[in-house]
């Protein structure tokens, strides 16, 4: 089986180890798993668990949901560099927030759906815009500008 790196099914995104992706490793995973990603945008996945350090009397804390956009950014930055690319995992850093409305926190036990699109990607520099919904319901949007170091993760 041929699979597009470009242009790949949710079948084969969601055997993908979210870890391989990221910079981030346990226990600061805020991703669960990938389940669309093409050049412009990227979905993730995640249920929202007890033990996840940003929860607290069972809520998903709002520092929780932010970091949850920020790594689906770095996720997306992640598939491209290792499966597009074939290289390894750049580091990023969040440059800006504009425009953040928290409608509702997520509580422990609900699957969240986290959609990045990218708006601009300059020098390094990508300008995304974000929206985290549960079954349906827009829990978080935002805009995040995310940096990222030319070298990659040693």
């Amino acid at each position: 089986m041929t699979i597009d790196y470009l242009h790949p099914q949710e079948e084969f995104l969601r055997t993908l180890d979210i870890k391989t992706l990221l910079p981030q490793q346990p226990p600061f995973v805020m991703v669960g798993k990938l389940t669309f990603f093409d050049a412009r945008k990227a979905i993730t996945e995640t249920l929202v668990s007890a033990e996840n350090i940003f929860t607290n009397a069972g809520t998903f804390s709002a520092s929780g949901l932010i970091e949850n956009i920020a790594q689906t950014c770095a996720v997306r930055i992640g598939y491209v560099n290792q499966y597009v690319l074939q290289r390894g995992i750049q580091i990023g850093f969040i440059g800006a927030i504009r425009n953040l409305d928290i409608y509702r926190l997520a509580k422990v036990g609900e699957r969240i759906t986290t959609i990045v699109e990218v708006m601009e990607e300059v020098f390094g520099m990508t300008l995304a815009k974000a929206q985290v919904v549960c079954d349906e319901e827009v829990l978080v949007t935002a805009e995040m500008k995310i940096a990222v170091k030319e070298e990659e993760r040693k």
